[in-house]
């Protein structure tokens, strides 16, 4: 079965927010019938550990970091998933942005 839609969840500092909301609008992600740049975000806490020869935005190498970051979420043309992509790590400052990709097998849409 083929999905023609994903929900993207994308980790981000919140101060990074409002140049990811441009980069999904640029990419047309969160396009849901007549409106556009529909998205919703949470904040949420995050921990993770820098290993040798990482080069954290966060956190330092050898130590477990916690900090409080936003899990946004928005819905993606399936076709749209690598581009959409490339528009994040563009403005992302994590040296790996967490970001998922979850085929969605329907919408209300």
């Amino acid at each position: 079965m083929e999905y023609q839609y994903c929900k993207l969840e994308v980790f981000i500092p919140e101060t990074h927010l409002p140049a990811l909301q441009k980069a999904l609008q640029a990419a047309d992600a969160g396009h849901i019938g007549n409106y556009d740049c529909c998205l919703s975000y949470s904040r949420v806490n995050s921990c993770w550990r820098p290993l040798e020869g990482a080069m954290p935005y966060l956190g330092t190498q050898g130590e477990i970091s916690s900090e409080p970051e936003l899990k946004v979420e928005a819905v993606c043309r399936t076709e749209q998933v690598e581009k959409t992509i490339e528009a994040i790590k563009e403005i992302h400052p994590y040296e790996e942005p967490v970001i998922h990709v979850i085929p969605l097998y329907r919408t209300s849409f």
